[in-house]
């Protein structure tokens, strides 16, 4: 299957390894930055590939069937109709876009073509998250109470430097949008996607050279009566303390941690099947960073999508669920009141000198 990669930053390294691992065609790989496109050819060894700085340009020589969008996420959702309309098959990096009517038009756009389109939320893909998935749909946990999703990272000035889009609303958004949206989406996914109502609360606490927040929590009612928390933030001293999502039930409490919600730290069931000390042992992977060892699996469920004329895992729906919860809090704090979910549109562009910025 021929592929392609467009944006050659921070997380192309688990695209490119992620592709080779699944034995995809590398036929282009694009960035605007030449430098970046040379170093990481070069780190990967990827001179062979043809390298372009323009993808509409790699797009009509290349003919990719699976395209990979890893760029800064304002230019996501341009791109990704670019790729539509040339029929390809897309994965698009968190978020599917920073407007609900971008992510719907890629939505649309992508069923009338008739072209697959996974949103890029690979810790779903986690040994630990599959095992908890595994044992909430067969209904081991009773009556679902509430879950919550914490996110305690740490992003320096640094880190906003290396790249001037980071923090603008324009192009990224804050904390909730950018560091904390995977475990969020974990969050909505767990506890039956459908969301009442969003009370949130964001600020900007010690970063401000950006624009957006750095720090985010919510209280969420879902439509099934359960509840969420959400805490989010970049400002820990001195580096990522963890990432962790917990579910609570009538029969069952779980709690998942690490870097990237990766191992299983609690594991408690009525039903009493497994021995809890073997479950955490075996789920306990450590990945040598915050984006995990999802991405190859990711990749293998593509493409048995695409061959099997199916929908991916994690499809632009779901993407756009994840989106829409952040898109939801933002508002609410914005505004100092409830939200009450779906919303009609929203951008991160509504919230433009939310900070004085």
């Amino acid at each position: 299957m021929k592929y392609a990669l467009i944006g050659c930053g921070r997380i192309s390294p688990n695209h490119i390894a992620a592709a080779k691992a699944n034995g995809l065609e590398f036929v282009g790989i694009c960035d605007i930055n030449k430098e970046m496109l040379q170093d990481k050819a070069s780190k990967f060894e990827l001179e062979d590939v043809h390298q372009y700085t323009d993808y509409h340009e790699m797009l009509e020589k290349e003919r990719p069937e699976l395209v990979a969008i890893a760029t800064e996420s304002g230019k996501h959702a341009a791109i990704a109709l670019d790729c539509i309309e040339a029929g390809c098959n897309l994965i698009i990096e968190k978020p599917i876009a920073l407007s609900l009517a971008d992510a719907d038009a890629i939505i649309k756009v992508a069923k009338e073509k008739g072209v697959k389109v996974c949103a890029n939320h690979q810790n779903r893909f986690n040994k630990s998250v599959q095992k908890i998935r595994e044992a909430l749909e067969k209904g081991r946990f009773g009556k679902m109470f509430y879950g919550t999703a914490h996110i305690r990272w740490c992003r320096d000035k640094n880190y906003y430097d290396q790249a001037r889009w980071r923090g603008t609303w324009e192009q990224d958004g804050g904390a909730l949008m950018n560091q904390c949206i995977h475990n969020i989406d974990l969050l909505r996914w767990m506890m039956g996607d459908e969301v009442e109502e969003v009370v949130g609360m964001t600020d900007q606490l010690n970063h401000p050279y950006i624009e957006a927040e750095d720090l985010g929590i919510a209280l969420v009612r879902f439509k099934n009566g359960t509840y969420g928390i959400i805490e989010g933030t970049t400002d820990i001293y001195p580096k990522n303390l963890e990432e962790t999502l917990y579910l609570f039930g009538e029969k069952g409490t779980v709690k998942a941690g690490g870097q990237s919600v990766n191992k299983i730290e609690e594991w408690r069931f009525a039903d009493g099947t497994e021995e809890p000390e073997e479950v955490i042992a075996e789920f306990a992977e450590n990945p040598p960073n915050v984006y995990g060892f999802g991405h190859t699996p990711l990749y293998a469920d593509v493409i048995d999508a695409i061959q099997n004329d199916r929908e991916p895992y994690v499809n632009g729906e779901a993407g756009k669920r994840a989106l829409e919860l952040v898109l939801a809090i933002y508002k609410s704090a914005a505004e100092g009141k409830t939200v009450k979910l779906p919303l009609k549109d929203c951008s991160t562009m509504d919230f433009s000198g939310r900070f004085g910025r």
